[in-house]
């Protein structure tokens, strides 16, 4: 299957977090699926989304609530993991995309959860880190948090931090930014 080079799928998952070690029955799962599509050609920002997702094997904690706004309630509404993956394979071709994100976590997040539920993987092996990007292009000494980096390039920082759509479409504008300078 050809690679298809027309847009960069940028993503950020968030998932559900304790202050401390989680419960004992319970693990890290995606409970949602932020996605900004950037057209290749014109380094625009074409589409904002974002895909609540049900957990299987955990609950939102009080602390995930205070730190992504997400509560139970939202993400019951959700659709299940498997379902949120077959959108992004078939809607976005993410098998077929290069796709983005700040850090490595949600690479190896979409990873682990796809092995604890037998999911296939919706992404295919391009995988561009836009954190380490940002450090290496512009000489940092090490890789800033998204906010950071945001102010450190002058950039306004969109929407609430911690929620899926809103980030990615945050580190969409800064992967953007990097490489329209990086085209001259």
């Amino acid at each position: 299957m050809p690679r298809l080079l027309d847009q960069i799928l940028v993503v950020d998952v968030e998932s559900t977090c304790w202050d401390g070690q989680p419960p004992p029955d319970q693990i890290s799962e995606i409970v949602e699926i932020g996605l900004c599509a950037v057209d290749v050609a014109t380094l625009t920002r074409i589409e904002r989304r974002s895909i609540l997702v049900r957990p299987a094997r955990s609950t939102v904690s009080p602390f995930c609530t205070q730190l992504t706004t997400l509560t139970q309630a939202d993400v019951d509404a959700g659709v299940p993991l498997a379902e949120a993956c077959r959108l992004l394979s078939q809607d976005y071709r993410s098998g077929q995309r290069l796709w983005a994100s700040y850090g490595d976590y949600d690479r190896q997040q979409f990873t682990r959860n796809c092995a604890d539920y037998s999911i296939p993987y919706p992404f295919g092996p391009g995988h561009l880190n836009v954190k380490t990007l940002a450090a290496v292009t512009h000489g940092w000494t090490r890789e800033p948090g998204m906010s950071e980096a945001l102010r450190r390039l002058a950039l306004p920082m969109e929407g609430t931090h911690h929620r899926g759509g809103d980030d990615a479409w945050n580190i969409a504008g800064l992967l953007c930014a990097l490489l329209g300078r990086m085209r001259g």
